[in-house]
């Protein structure tokens, strides 16, 4: 495990400055992420990569939704014959699945676009996938369209260079929250009946989580001062009637990955700075993933990291981001090699 130092009374500083951001309200996030999604998407995917093979917009449902659509971005042949120790005898790659942020009300798989290639080059093919958002739809749809993405690949990631086997899932704020459930319902049944779903694939296929800036422990949400406010919450739960602050709190537990955590989650990277406004919720998700014994590769940068905002891992001219993609690459390169649990 590598952590950057923090310096002394950076933390302190970093609650001063989030001061004037305190309890940001559903219309307020959605407003500016709708202003500031398509400048996004033109600024993350600049100089595209060429050294990679791309299939967009393949619908993984059947309904011919913009929601229930997914890229694949593998590596060309010539990368394919690199990736020294990865590769089976099969010549399959394994098999990274993100998916992007937005607070859970927006974003698009597009503005991921580069992000995902950048770790294609690195030896692995690479799923982006969309999925419907709340407030229309509850945490219920998006983990049904999540669990679909991943039956999907299941079927199908092998006519694109993939070992359907070895599967290492992540995503950013949100979207790593998504990644983390859906990891928990793969191995704890009681999570999996509380949303109705069958596993679409093997806990033992999914070899590793990748964690960038996520919403994993939804305590944080109730702590004073907190940036989002609660309806962020309440908007993701199937009754969005009132509830009392302690019978929201319970319900959020069926939202909050640290909650399903034991000795049998698959190894984890996680990524996060002092300038992250999940930075609490990953220090306690490291925490207990430590008490369980469960492998965790940690990479923090210090509030003297400016470019180290919630989410700049989707920059890729940030040098610390390039810096989260050389330990993506070997953190799935080692797990990759894990032996196979038993299904």
């Amino acid at each position: 495990m590598a952590v950057a130092a923090r310096s002394d009374g950076a933390y302190p500083l970093a609650r001063r400055a989030r001061g004037a951001l305190r309890r940001v309200p559903v219309w307020t996030w959605r407003l500016l992420m709708r202003s500031v999604s398509p400048r996004e998407r033109v600024r993350f995917n600049t100089d595209p990569v060429s050294e990679v093979a791309y299939v967009h917009d393949l619908d993984y449902v059947g309904d011919g939704l913009r929601a229930h659509r997914l890229d694949v971005v593998a590596p060309l042949p010539p990368a394919h014959a690199s990736a020294e120790g990865v590769i089976p005898s099969g010549g399959l790659l394994p098999v990274y699945v993100y998916f992007h942020g937005g607070g859970w009300t927006s974003g698009d798989k597009s503005a991921l676009t580069k992000y995902c290639a950048n770790q294609a080059l690195g030896g692995m093919v690479v799923v982006n996938v969309n999925y419907r958002h709340a407030p229309r739809f509850n945490m219920g749809h998006v983990l049904e369209d999540a669990n679909a993405a991943l039956a999907w690949v299941a079927a199908n990631i092998g006519e694109y260079g993939g070992d359907p086997a070895r599967l290492v899932l992540g995503g950013d704020s949100a979207g790593g929250q998504i990644s983390a459930l859906l990891t928990a319902i793969s191995l704890r049944a009681e999570l999996a009946a509380h949303y109705s779903l069958l596993p679409a694939v093997p806990s033992g296929h999914v070899k590793g989580l990748v964690q960038h800036c996520s919403a994993v422990d939804f305590s944080v949400f109730f702590d004073r001062g907190f940036v989002l406010s609660l309806n962020f919450v309440r908007m993701l739960l199937p009754a969005r009637a009132a509830l009392t602050p302690l019978r929201l709190r319970s319900a959020a537990a069926f939202l909050s990955p640290i909650e399903w955590l034991d000795g049998s989650h698959p190894p984890v990277f996680v990524t996060t700075s002092e300038r992250d406004f999940f930075y609490r919720s990953n220090l306690n998700f490291i925490e207990r993933l430590q008490e369980h014994g469960v492998p965790v590769d940690v990479l923090i940068y210090p509030w003297a990291s400016v470019n180290t905002e919630h989410t700049w891992q989707q920059d890729y001219r940030y040098p610390e981001s390039q810096e989260v993609y050389r330990r993506l690459h070997a953190f799935v390169g080692n797990v990759a090699r894990l032996p196979a649990a038993a299904d």
